[in-house]
């Protein structure tokens, strides 16, 4: 799961970085019979990055573990195309392939899958196996972007190929993998079903804890029916629980990593590093990233944005706000990789472009400091309370939705 979900998403990221107007140059030129302005190549150059968020954003409409595989094959769909793209001498292929496996990816619901088949005392360290995979994959990006390796420019085309080897995997083994267990004893009523899958999962046992911890949220759920994307939109009680993980989400694409992976081979040439030393201080800008990954997930209680969203909303809510929450970070995304995101910044404020993320990660983190509660060994229903206790200035939406109610 996570070689077939966050770490193509870190790959991709990272694998199109390899500076290769080359092929643009080329094209354009065996189509026109004259070289392309470098505007137009700065802009194509852009458009393939961008579209690979763009294509994410349709992506992250869709769910269901059939879903799963078939992001998969769409996935490898893509590198098809991406693969016959230098034959046919078509930059537009580039651009479709890469479209591709931003749906492939925005459609991927590992993070949930794990949330739910995971236990609850480790539940957020399983999820958290995701942030690692996701800079496991830029490292890989980067070092086989290495001229050496995959990034010269006659096997470029190859080098955006290589996770589908990951995705055929995941074809052949999603199928046989149980469904989970919570999906199983909740929407499908199936305690039998349930039980078989958690001694698939956990090993033999009875787990009567855990069911019962389920029997609690299927009688809630049977009060609150499950909700679409817009219903969850107009539901206060859920209100808190979607203005943290969207404060939170914008955190993270905010952060400025995003930029810097995607278009570290410019950031780096206009800071003095010599053209041929470049790809090799990106590798080590993914090494420090995956150590920094490894030491907050084993050693520290930090870097746990991709366990809130298993953790805060209960089944009935769950995916919905994985359907939201996947639309908001792959439209942050797209805006991040577009054009006039990245260029217009950086020619108004030089070297200070990076001083506007931190107008976005200040306030962010005081709002998950002063308002996020704790999440940590607590059942989805003790945690969802939590939330809809928030005050703010006395108030809250549970107690402005009893008011509308009454009135």
């Amino acid at each position: 799961l996570g070689f077939g979900g966050s770490f193509q998403s870190g790959y991709h990221i990272t694998g199109l970085s390899s500076p290769s107007p080359h092929f643009i140059n080329s094209t354009w030129y065996d189509r026109y019979k004259e070289p392309p302005a470098p505007q137009k190549v700065t802009m194509i150059w852009s458009l393939m990055v961008s579209m690979y968020a763009v294509g994410g954003l349709f992506g992250a409409v869709n769910y269901g573990k059939l879903t799963m595989i078939c992001n998969s094959l769409i996935s490898i769909i893509g590198a098809v195309i991406m693969l016959t793209s230098k034959e046919a001498k078509s930059f537009e292929m580039i651009i479709v392939a890469r479209t591709l496996y931003g749906y492939s990816s925005g459609v991927s619901l590992h993070l949930m899958y794990l949330g739910e088949i995971s236990p609850r005392k480790i539940r957020g360290r399983v999820t958290l196996t995701s942030a690692t995979f996701t800079s496991l994959g830029k490292l890989s990006g980067q070092f086989f972007g290495l001229s050496e390796i995959l990034g010269g420019q006659d096997v470029w085309h190859i080098l955006l190929c290589v996770p589908v080897c990951f995705s055929v995997v995941q074809v052949l083994v999603l199928p046989f993998l149980p469904e989970a267990p919570r999906y199983l004893f909740i929407e499908k009523g199936d305690d039998i079903a349930c039980k078989s899958a958690l001694q698939s999962l956990w090993g033999n046992g009875d787990y009567k804890e855990e069911m019962e911890e389920m029997l609690i949220e299927h009688m809630a759920l049977e009060a609150s029916p499950p909700k679409s994307p817009l219903q969850l939109l107009k539901n206060r009680t859920v209100r808190w629980q979607l203005i943290t993980m969207f404060v939170i989400y914008c955190c993270n694409q905010m952060s400025g990593m995003t930029a810097i992976s995607t278009f570290s081979f410019d950031i780096f040439l206009n800071a003095g590093v010599p053209r041929d030393k470049i790809r090799y201080v990106t590798l080590g800008l993914g090494i420090s990233e995956i150590l920094t990954s490894i030491s907050c997930v084993s050693k520290k209680p930090w870097a746990a944005t991709a366990t809130l969203s298993s953790e805060i909303f209960i089944q009935s809510d769950r995916l919905a706000a994985f359907v939201l929450m996947g639309l908001h970070r792959w439209f942050l995304f797209a805006v991040m990789d577009s054009p006039l995101s990245t260029f217009l910044p950086q020619h108004a404020f030089s070297s200070y472009c990076f001083l506007l993320f931190a107008g976005v990660c200040v306030p962010g983190s005081l709002y998950t400091f002063f308002l996020l509660p704790e999440t940590k060994g607590k059942t989805l229903v003790d945690i969802s309370e939590e939330f809809k206790a928030i005050t703010v200035c006395g108030k809250s939406f549970l107690e402005e939705e009893k008011v509308e109610t009454k009135l």
